[in-house]
């Protein structure tokens, strides 16, 4: 067994350990690299069915591209998705006084109200008590200190001070009333990691990750806040290969993770995904 053969056998085994685990199950699903990984694993983990529901967070500042391939997925794969928008928040509705926008707010709070908030509204109307993220440690230092399956409370506040231990792959499951589970099957794996898969597997992704032009998009978000790199790797070979030379980080292009200090962490517990 090869390296990515036990990172795709270890996935696979949280997957299911996840569906025998919650009744109510939901992938969260962002169009990018890694969510399109998880799909895939879903797949070979049930017998080439999606047997939860997909669910995409809509800030409403989605990349085109990004919203054309969400429409060709559907239908290649069949899987149930759910779009879930904060309305009130995005047109101010009550009870927002105005629209939480990029152009009148710092993306620290258009974050929180768009991607958190709508998580919680939708948690709320559907109360699903384990969600299935994408998230890897390697992406920062604040996704480092998760688990594979790490409890978030009723008000989705995320403990990193003390979470429960994982030992001999043992997970605690176990939820209260009002709270859910976050179940982070691609932890172990790295961004280098995810691209030689991607390649393996021949899984299709978005084509903004590839160079057109001298750029590429590393890591995609929010459109006003989302910068390409330079680059000229229009493969996966020659992006990995990019990859193992660059100082730079994956999500140096995410306005929001550097807007002060500790931003990720603040918003990770708050309930980011």
């Amino acid at each position: 067994m090869d390296h990515l053969d036990f990172l795709q056998s270890q996935s696979i085994y949280i997957l299911r350990e996840a569906y025998y685990a919650f009744p109510k199950l939901c992938m969260l699903w962002s169009m990018g690299k890694d969510s399109n990984v998880l799909l895939w694993l879903t797949k070979k983990a049930f017998g080439g069915e999606i047997p939860y529901p997909l669910l995409h967070i809509d800030t409403t500042y989605e990349f085109p591209q990004m919203l054309a391939f969400r429409s060709w997925a559907q239908e290649h794969y069949g899987f149930e998705l759910i779009i879930k928008i904060n309305k009130a928040a995005r047109f101010g509705h009550a009870p927002y006084r105005t629209p939480i926008s990029y152009e009148t707010h710092d993306p620290l709070t258009v974050t929180h109200e768009l991607k958190t908030v709508a998580l919680q509204q939708f948690m709320q109307e559907h109360p699903y008590d384990g969600l299935i993220t994408g998230i890897r440690r390697d992406e920062d230092a604040t996704r480092a200190k998760e688990r594979y399956f790490s409890p978030r409370d009723a008000t989705f506040r995320w403990n990193y001070h003390n979470q429960p231990p994982e030992f001999w792959n043992q997970f605690v499951v176990a939820t209260h009333p009002g709270s859910h589970t976050r179940i982070q099957p691609l932890l172990d794996w790295s961004e280098i990691d995810i691209w030689r898969y991607l390649e393996r597997e021949k899984i299709p992704i978005p084509n903004m990750y590839f160079a057109h032009g001298g750029k590429r998009y590393r890591s995609l978000g929010c459109s006003p806040i989302t910068h390409p790199i330079e680059s000229e790797a229009s493969t996966i070979s020659a992006i990995i290969e990019e990859l193992l030379h660059t100082p730079h980080s994956e999500r140096s292009g995410r306005a929001q993770d550097h807007q002060e200090p500790y931003a990720m962490q603040k918003l990770r517990a708050r309930g980011f995904l």
